[in-house]
């Protein structure tokens, strides 16, 4: 079921005139790789699916990797994606990051694959290189999904942003130099981050209603037959606080 179209609001430039969205429709990136948890992957996708059928078109999906087109298996027995292109850092729009699905427990050393090791292999692969860039890109937002904001902390590059994952993480990502706060999501400007198992869900919409106006996200909500859950913690509404 389709959401019926409706205007989003773009945002004015600083001479207050107004971008043309049509030709510059940003892309919302989704990065897959070896044991990925896929409801952190397909929870939000659809949600931003919905959303940009309520704009008539205002968003282009697609699914990475670093490594380029495959497909992906994920941590889930049974499910596999398929990646049709390779993560592009430069490309204007949003990226998002799950975590892994599998056990928290289990022996590394006897060649369990638990999330934790998931993570660190992420943390440790080409796409650590390409989320650094993207993160020092302005023309992109990274959204991470639960221990997608600990496998970028893993890979040194959340040092000194405020962010939460899932609370089983909660303490891991704090001993990377993230300053973390335990909500069910964080605002820290380029980086949202969510923590809570179907927290993708509320990322997607947040993100929604942050680009492109509540009317959007509430046309999903609708349809979805779904609210967005829990209390987005902002850095910019708590450095205001502490002036």
């Amino acid at each position: 079921m389709a959401v019926p179209p409706v205007e989003a609001a773009p945002a004015a430039g600083e001479n207050g005139d107004i971008p043309d969205t049509h030709t510059a429709a940003p892309t919302a990136q989704f990065v897959l790789f070896d044991g990925f948890d896929p409801l952190d992957v397909v929870a939000p996708y659809e949600v931003l699916i919905a959303g940009s059928d309520a704009m008539g078109g205002g968003l282009q999906l697609r699914m990475v990797t670093a490594e380029g087109p495959r497909m992906v298996t994920s941590g889930t027995p049974g499910i596999s994606l398929e990646a049709t292109a390779a993560l592009d850092p430069e490309l204007p729009g949003y990226i998002f990051v799950a975590g892994a699905a599998g056990s928290v427990e289990g022996d590394p050393d006897a060649g369990d694959e638990t999330i934790p090791v998931l993570l660190s292999r992420f943390a440790q692969s080409s796409a650590a290189e390409a989320m650094r860039q993207a993160l020092a890109n302005p023309q992109v937002t990274v959204v991470t999904v639960r221990g997608g904001g600990l496998a970028l902390a893993m890979a040194g590059l959340l040092e000194g942003r405020t962010a939460t994952t899932h609370v089983l993480g909660q303490d891991l990502l704090e001993a990377t130099g993230t300053e973390v706060v335990r909500a069910r999501g964080v605002d820290d400007g380029d980086l949202i981050s969510a923590g809570g198992v179907t927290s993708g869900l509320d990322a997607a919409l947040y993100l929604l209603a942050r680009e492109f106006g509540p009317h959007i996200a509430h046309e999903v909500e609708k349809l979805f037959e779904y609210e967005r859950r829990g209390t987005v913690w902002t850095t910019t509404a708590a450095k205001a606080h502490s002036a």
